[in-house]
């Protein structure tokens, strides 16, 4: 399914169907760095179109920039990390539930995803743009308006993290 709906909502013309040849040529990516961040289908295609919407309303401004794709990503990146902000001060204010975690049955083998899922948010960005979206410690470290060895400590405390909780490598790799 398209993240995207129709054409131009706010009429024909250049802005518009500029706007719209670049959405279409990065929707795929842009959503599936956003399940990345996200880990399920629903949350990853609405922090897509938010993502999208917003660059929408700066279209004039992205469009001029050197590179669009980085403003996308830097406010797809954003815009989840606002959001988890939001959820975690929602949860906070609340009376706290007692939720029971998700147990993987031993018949399942533990995927990247799940792992992923046990980063906090913050950490898991910074983990999806350094290894998946291949970007250098420089460019997570302004995207994410930090210093470049808050990158490389959490990066690092990170991939030790998932190691752990992967397991031996070779059991993924490793054919039957």
């Amino acid at each position: 399914m398209s993240i995207l709906h129709g054409r131009g909502s706010t009429g024909p013309g250049a802005h518009d169907d500029s706007f719209e040849a670049f959405a279409r040529a990065n929707q795929t990516r842009l959503y599936r760095t956003a399940y990345l961040l996200c880990g399920e289908q629903e949350g990853a295609r609405d922090l897509a179109q938010t993502a999208l919407a917003k660059i929408f309303q700066h279209w004039r401004r992205v469009s001029a920039a050197d590179h669009p794709e980085a403003y996308a990503r830097t406010v797809l990146t954003r815009t989840y990390l606002a959001e988890r902000r939001r959820r975690l001060r929602d949860l906070l204010a609340h009376t706290p539930v007692d939720v029971p975690r998700a147990s993987v049955g031993p018949e399942l083998t533990v995927t990247l995803l799940a792992a992923l899922a046990e980063l906090p948010p913050r950490a898991r960005a910074m983990v999806v743009l350094r290894y998946w979206e291949d970007l250098s410690v420089e460019s997570v470290a302004e995207l994410l308006r930090c210093s470049e060895s808050t990158v490389k400590s959490q990066c690092s405390r990170s991939l030790a993290r998932l190691r752990e909780q992967l397991g031996p490598a070779h059991v993924y790799t490793a054919r039957n």
